[in-house]
């Protein structure tokens, strides 16, 4: 449980940023700040998927909730408008908690109003309850007036005429459908009366959105106000959702998620708090994908990535035991492989996927080896992903889309002027930010760790002649390399070799060379990488994208968009990276005790994290430099992912422990 008191919720710098996170399996998600007050345009109550996991709207953005005592009115809501806060219900904000989802609060009069929050799985479906606690008088109302915007939650919405504000209506039901094209949203209650209201609500603004240089201000429409005689009843129920609910399944969906989300944390492999929340963080991230499963990259506004999924797949389902998930979200990749490619982004509004990765399709190799490894179920992989694998090497030694080839050497190129393919993707205009074309560092990693799963999976399912071919491949690239990208004056490894040139820039890419299973350094060079690593780039959440000595480095990611993707991969730490720098640590250290003591102090401050930006989650990016402050998605699959998988492995050591000698493949 994660808990503050009214010393946070009435410090409104402190309330703020501070988000909570309820989402629904389906890519569908309700967010907002701990005192109710919406901060970018992504919070609402019933922000909907309507083409899961994407086409994702918001529907119901907020409830203005009124609380009447003896005839004196208490707001309990809270807005920005220009220059002013109001109302300030977070003045009467006792408590907050995730407990274990969204609960607040407030007192009033002497009276103890508890609010809380949760989402249904499985569907767009959003319950909010109220319940009196301890004694009331004759005269305790509550009223309640819904804010709807219908809208894509990429936008925002402004008042217009064309909104059809006419309510259908039957006792306990309420539903409407403001614009053409758009589901309906159904308000199941208990309310004692309802009144149709039909009001705008003008000049919303969310600071987070002003902050980015974004359209930050919104109108919302308030079709009627519930009113509920909460003296009488001691509760009242609202059920939000895309479907016609009955406010008596609120108790069942209740009961059903709690019990759930209970025995999400009882999967847990170790007794030990910070991985028990990972695993409940990591369940966000889960959602369908038609009729199979996939990984949401990040909320609040990414949709599936494919680099993103295979990253992040170890630690959110095998770390959990989820086998049957994993084997659903690598059965949905192998779909879409085409070209021997893994798609890198599957658009908001449902177009073809896009092809523009190089790694991701690497990735898919490693997540693979992770799952037959961890299952011990070799013979999926022979049924269903051999065979597309092996299709996937014979197109990159071939030739694929960007330039993705291997070479004469052995290792692998990619990259044709304005597409960024690694993971360092920024882009401004015609400025690519990160120029990595050529052979990235990372990129011969999990091209060599690719061959050598291939060599693996070859001998296990009796392919002789495949084994041999992935073998000897594996040799060439090994050796070349090591002749090529070898740093001696910096004893590290250049991050990008291209023809003549090689980049020298001290990035974290290089780490991948020697976490990965399949190493092909020497113990000495990958001991020396970490140690560069460790001394340039390693911070208490992550790893910088770029040394602190360049001339390039950008401390904080801050300012519009074009300041934010400048410093994206300039400098900013990225939580997933600890996961591939703690593997390397213990690897090359031979996987001791102390060595492991280490890393659990390493990953410490994220137990703090916990309670900071995303509640109970781990944010995709912070600042480079102190105090680190939280940046971009407040909630990112492979930061949870990989850090989960770190604790399990490298400090737990819930796997049989490696000899540091295999650092050489």
């Amino acid at each position: 449980m994660i808990t503050f008191d009214q010393r946070i919720c009435r410090d409104l710098d402190a309330a703020l940023d501070r988000e909570w996170l309820e989402t629904n399996g389906l890519g569908g998600f309700a967010s907002s700040t701990i005192v109710g007050l919406n901060t970018r345009r992504y919070h609402g109550l019933l922000i909907a998927a309507t083409r899961p996991p994407v086409g994702r709207m918001v529907l119901l953005s907020k409830l203005e909730e009124t609380l009447i005592i003896a005839g004196e009115r208490f707001e309990l809501s809270a807005n920005q408008y220009p220059g002013v806060i109001h109302p300030q219900g977070f003045q009467h904000q006792t408590r907050f908690r995730l407990d274990p989802f969204p609960v607040f609060t407030y007192q009033a009069a002497g009276i103890e109003l508890e609010k809380a929050v949760f989402m249904a799985r499985g569907e767009n479906t959003t319950v909010v309850q109220y319940r009196l606690r301890g004694a009331a008088g004759d005269s305790v109302l509550l009223e309640v007036r819904p804010l709807i915007a219908f809208r894509d939650y990429h936008s925002t919405t402004h008042e217009n005429g064309v909104l059809n504000g006419t309510l259908s209506s039957r006792p306990g039901l309420v539903s409407m459908v403001p614009y053409e094209g758009v589901p309906p949203m159904y308000l199941a209650h208990d309310a004692d009366a309802v009144e149709p209201a039909g009001q705008w609500y003008r000049n919303f603004e969310y600071r987070l959105e002003q902050e980015r240089g974004l359209d930050f201000r919104e109108d919302l429409f308030n079709p009627l106000m519930f009113r509920f005689e909460l003296a009488h009843h001691g509760s009242a129920t609202i059920v939000a959702s895309t479907e016609a609910r009955s406010i008596s399944d609120a108790h069942g969906l209740r009961n059903n998620e709690i019990a759930r989300r209970s025995a999400v944390a009882r999967s847990a492999p170790v007794k030990d708090e910070l991985v028990r929340s990972l695993v409940t963080a990591a369940d966000q991230f889960l959602v369908a994908r038609g009729e199979q499963e996939t990984v949401i990259a990040g909320y609040h506004w990414f949709s599936d990535w494919g680099r993103d999924t295979m990253i992040a797949l170890p630690g959110l389902t095998l770390m959990t035991g989820r086998y049957e998930v994993a084997r659903n979200v690598l059965l949905t990749f192998a779909k879409y492989v085409d070209q021997g490619m893994l798609p890198n982004r599957f658009p908001d509004a449902g177009e073809q996927p896009e092809y523009n990765t190089v790694d991701g399709t690497l990735w898919y190799f490693e997540a693979a080896r992770a799952y037959a490894e961890y299952a011990d179920d070799f013979e999926f992989i022979r049924k269903n992903l051999y065979e597309v694998l092996s299709d996937i090497i014979a197109w990159h030694i071939r030739g694929t889309r960007y330039g993705i080839r291997v070479d004469e050497a052995g290792l692998l190129n990619s990259g044709v002027p304005g597409v960024q393919l690694t993971w360092m993707d920024a882009k401004i205009g015609d400025w690519v930010v990160t120029p990595r074309h050529g052979k990235p560092v990372e990129i011969q990693a999990l091209w060599y760790n690719a061959l050598r799963t291939m060599e693996n999976f070859a001998e296990h399912f009796g392919d002789s002649e495949a084994r041999k071919r992935y073998s000897r491949m594996a040799t060439v690239t090994r050796w070349s390399f090591n002749r090529l990208f070898w740093n001696e004056k910096l004893s590290c490894l250049y991050d990008v070799v291209n023809g003549a040139s090689a980049d020298a820039s001290i990035r974290p890419n290089q780490i991948l060379a020697v976490s990965l299973l399949h190493s092909m350094l020497s113990l000495e060079r990958a001991r020396a990488v970490v140690d560069v690593v460790a001394r340039e780039l390693l911070t208490p959440y992550g790893l910088r994208t770029l040394s602190p000595l360049d001339s390039r480095y950008v401390g904080r990611y801050e300012g519009d968009q074009r300041a934010r993707d400048s410093a994206y991969h300039q400098g900013t730490v990225w939580p997933w990276l600890l996961g591939p720098f703690l593997s390397a640590f213990i690897k090359v250290n031979g996987g001791t005790p102390e060595a492991r003591l280490q890393a659990a102090k390493w990953l410490e401050p994220f137990r703090e994290h916990l309670r900071k930006a995303g509640l109970g989650q781990v944010s995709e990016i912070v600042d480079a430099d102190f105090p680190h402050y939280p940046r971009g998605c407040i909630a990112q699959a492979w930061s949870v992912g990989e850090i989960l998988r770190a604790a399990v492995v490298n400090v737990f050591n819930l796997r049989p422990a490696r000899p540091a000698a295999q650092a050489a493949g």
